[in-house]
């Protein structure tokens, strides 16, 4: 079977019976996303040059939400309907604290679009959909399994991101549809769920965080100005320890001098106890650009470093207009 004819397993497909909404028109405004970005970007290394994924219309005007990391940097935006109809998109805004992103559709939209609903609302148990293009036969029949903080390794904290079981294949930019036919989240994560290490659940980012930048987006920037520091480290928890896993090249840490291996104790003065401790200390010295005093822990010697952090934005490659 060739990638372009893989299907969800049909037990575990969505059926218009158990919805209470027109299934079949929700699906219709998923559709697939495909961008293509620089060699000499920023996020080239990590994120790679070709990126393919979901993105979900919201907007009668065109306007399409999708997970920021597929059109981050993008040159190139292409999106493909339903009944195979392609169409170039031009990338709004990344909201970088919740990682949604904004597409603009260049061309005419006859499909109608997906209502935002209210994440706040959704509680766990409730029965979902998470819809990917191609319709029913690429989407998946799932529940909420949990709402909780989720921080990232990439200097990223959602205070109460959804998880839904069982997961999509192909979750990035994916539309989480609640039960009554509303957007209720974008998908960004598979996870492995720690009871059950052969359960994955999929991470998806509540819609209510769209609604609230939503405005600020449409106008080319995040709505919570000016950006927050960014240190550029990748850390992970280690048997109670924050550890620095790896580097921005040319980032604030990595100019800095932190090493792969060091263990923060703490950051501004206040122990760092977890991810999500450290990502709040941080961001609570002020905007990008402020210093952030950290106490390392390298081999068994403790030191002292000061981090000049910036704004990520700042490193991104800009698109070229014409």
């Amino acid at each position: 079977m060739s990638l372009s004819q893989w299907k969800i397993p049909k037990g575990a497909q969505p059926k218009p019976e158990d919805c209470a909404f027109d299934l079949d028109a929700a699906l219709g405004a998923v559709m697939t996303l495909s961008a293509s970005v620089p060699k000499d970007a920023f996020t080239a290394d990590t994120l790679g040059t070709e990126r393919a994924g979901n993105a979900v219309l919201i907007g009668r005007d065109g306007v399409v939400a999708t997970i920021g990391y597929l059109v981050m940097e993008a040159e190139a935006v292409w999106l493909t309907m339903n009944d195979g109809r392609v169409m170039q998109g031009d990338v709004i805004a990344i909201d970088a604290e919740s990682g949604i992103g904004l597409v603009q559709l260049l061309g005419r939209v006859d499909v109608p679009p997906l209502p935002l609903g209210s994440s706040a609302r959704a509680t766990v148990g409730d029965r979902v959909v998470v819809a990917g293009a191609g319709g029913r036969q690429r989407s998946v029949s799932a529940r909420i399994v949990a709402k909780q903080e989720f921080a990232g390794y990439w200097e990223y904290l959602l205070d109460e991101a959804i998880f839904t079981s069982p997961a999509h294949p192909h979750w990035g930019g994916t539309a989480l549809i609640g039960g009554t036919g509303e957007l209720l989240g974008i998908g960004s994560l598979q996870l492995q769920q720690d009871r059950d290490r052969d359960q994955n659940l999929n991470m998806i980012v509540p819609v209510d965080l769209l609604s609230k930048a939503l405005g600020g987006l449409l106008s080319g920037a995040s709505l919570k100005e000016p950006a927050r520091p960014w240190l550029g480290l990748y850390a992970t928890e280690v048997d109670g320890n924050v550890v620095v896993a790896g580097l921005a090249d040319g980032g604030p840490a990595d100019k800095a001098g932190l090493q792969v291996g060091d263990v923060l104790v703490s950051a501004a003065g206040s122990a760092v106890a977890n991810l999500a401790g450290l990502y709040r200390g941080v961001w609570s010295l002020g905007h990008a650009g402020v210093p952030v005093p950290l106490r390392l822990n390298r081999s068994g010697q403790g030191m002292e470093v000061t981090v000049v952090s910036t704004d990520r934005a700042r490193l991104l490659k800009k698109r070229a207009l014409h």
